[in-house]
């Protein structure tokens, strides 16, 4: 006996979509149902004619009608994506605004803190010039 001979197999078939063939039954049987009317070649000529252009019409207005549905989702995605960007532009501007602040803080601490430092030196080298420590204490002899 075979390995695989005990093994079950599962086969899938594949087959096109239902619809087609329902959408050609139901034009055969309309047609058929047409063709056997109680009704005259001319007078069955003319319903067909009838129920075409109401066919065409209605078919043209589902056809506007999905043409406005899309042009809709379209402008609302639009809309959207253009708030979404102008939301990008005002953080990016923000953002920018934020790092010129801190640029500025930062260079007035620099500042700031220079100035203090060469004050301090100022203060240092007025005391060194004048002999005395720069604890107010006189400088020892040696």
């Amino acid at each position: 006996m075979g390995r695989h001979e005990d093994e079950d197999v599962v086969v899938v078939e594949r087959s096109g979509s239902p619809v087609g063939p329902f959408i050609w039954g139901l034009a055969m049987g309309a047609a058929l149902g047409l063709l056997f009317a109680p009704m005259s070649g001319r007078e069955l000529r003319e319903e067909m004619a009838t129920r075409s252009r109401r066919l065409k019409d209605a078919a043209v207005e589902k056809a506007e009608e999905l043409e406005e549905m899309v042009s809709d989702g379209f402008h609302r995605a639009r809309d959207r994506v253009e708030d979404k960007i102008e939301d990008a532009r005002r953080s990016v501007k923000d953002g920018r605004q934020y790092v010129r602040d801190v640029a500025d803080a930062g260079r007035s601490a620099a500042v700031t803190a220079r100035e203090e430092l060469e004050r301090r030196l100022a203060e240092a080298r007025e005391v060194r010039r004048a002999g005395a420590r720069p604890g107010g204490d006189e400088e020892p002899v040696a």
